[in-house]
């Protein structure tokens, strides 16, 4: 046992400990935010979930246990608990799990790093003993610093930079008194070979690597249907974002969709999509420069009528089990985020944004609610929680067991 009381401690958006009641009680949220299932009785589909711990792969993962009924494997790379706390997505992994075996849904969660092979056969040994040989869907939602190549050895690392030229932009920062601060910041062009890095961690590569190797053991069942969550995003944050290096890897991750696609259509009747989600506060979103910022003010436009992640990804999990008809772009993605990208809302935030300064920056953006949902990361902020009183920090991983 090892309890004691965890006060919030951070350096900008980053936290040095997560409160394991606090990701509890948000999962916990998160679950009964998700309408009632969409099917009754028998066993759900099998699905595999990677990057099952945090932001969209979260939600992915509740929305489609909650409202789908899926049973299979979510694969996600934490930290124990140890000096310090857990991570944030140990905790709401074995939160997760919890409510998983309550409901009835057979699903583990494995804690490694999804680029390796050695995790690949961990799934495919899973799937093949565990759930009868066959997988029918597979979500990827992968953020991450870099990746090692299981074939070379190599180690890519990705980078958000814009292309060609120095990219200066507002942002949001707070100081050390929690008062908030809109300061210019200037991000330096990619050189050398950071696009390519980064195409090598964030692109395509490793979700086709995944759907291969299951492939090759003949895991995949008729109809299999494979997403990867993606972002566009607002012209506000295209230089940095969907201009720059991150955005190159969307843009082969979308290139990706389409083979598969192709590829799965021809052998499985399947399919391949890749799902554009909205803006939201998450561990990797804040990282972005001048995505706080933005998020910020476009709380302030939108108010509640913002989609949480969950609402998106119940949205999503209707359109691939046929709830709903599946509602695709020109380009073949699935579009959850038509209502950040509205000409109206959009204009709206575009008009805060030019008069946004460290005086009015209160008045133009939801600051209250931003600053919550930074914190509810980590969680904290979460109604209902007493953080006064000591919490068991030493939560161990859910066992394969149900």
């Amino acid at each position: 046992m090892s309890e004691r009381v965890i006060a919030p401690k951070s350096r900008g958006f980053l936290f040095l400990d997560s409160h394991p009641g606090g990701c509890r009680q948000l999962v916990d949220e998160m679950w009964q935010a998700v309408p009632a299932p969409v099917t009754a009785g028998g066993e759900g589909p099998v699905a595999l979930v990677i990057g099952s711990s945090a932001g969209y792969g979260l939600a992915a993962t509740i929305a489609g246990l909650a409202r789908v009924g899926i049973r299979g494997i979510g694969v996600c790379f934490e930290k124990a608990p140890a000096r310090r706390t857990g991570t944030a997505g140990w905790y709401r992994t074995a939160a997760t799990a919890r409510l998983a075996r309550q409901h009835g849904r057979d699903m583990v969660f494995l804690n490694g790093d999804a680029f390796s092979d050695t995790v690949k056969e961990q799934v495919a040994d899973l799937l093949a003993e565990r759930f009868g040989g066959r997988l029918d869907f597979l979500i990827y939602s992968v953020a991450a610093p870099r990746r090692t190549d299981p074939d070379t050895g190599n180690v890519y690392a990705s980078v958000l930079k814009p292309i060609g030229s120095p990219y200066t932009t507002k942002t949001l920062v707070f100081d050390e008194y929690g008062a908030p601060e809109v300061k210019e910041v200037t991000t330096a062009p990619a050189e050398g070979d950071d696009i390519e890095q980064t195409v090598a961690v964030m692109g395509g590569t490793d979700w086709e690597r995944w759907i291969t190797f299951l492939a090759d053991r003949s895991l995949l069942a008729d109809g299999f249907t494979t997403a990867a969550l993606s972002y566009i995003g607002s012209p506000l944050t295209a230089a940095i974002y969907r201009q720059g290096t991150i955005g190159v890897a969307k843009s082969h991750l979308e290139a990706t969709a389409h083979t598969l696609d192709e590829r799965l259509g021809k052998t499985l009747g399947g399919r391949a999509v890749t799902s554009v989600n909205a803006a939201a506060v998450t561990q990797s979103s804040t990282a972005i420069p001048g995505i706080a910022l933005y998020v910020g003010l476009l709380r302030g436009v939108l108010g509640d009528a913002m989609v949480a992640p969950i609402g998106q990804l119940v949205e999503l999990w209707d359109q691939l089990t046929g709830a709903r008809p599946l509602n695709l772009d020109d380009e073949g993605r699935v579009c959850l985020d038509t209502w950040e990208l509205d000409p109206a809302v959009q204009n709206a935030v575009a008009e805060r944004w030019s008069t946004a300064t460290s005086d009015t920056i209160t008045e133009l953006a939801d600051l209250d609610w931003f600053s919550d949902e930074v914190r509810r990361l980590y969680g904290f902020s979460v109604p209902g929680v007493d953080y006064t009183a000591p919490v068991e920090t030493d939560v161990p991983w859910p066992t394969l067991t149900i």
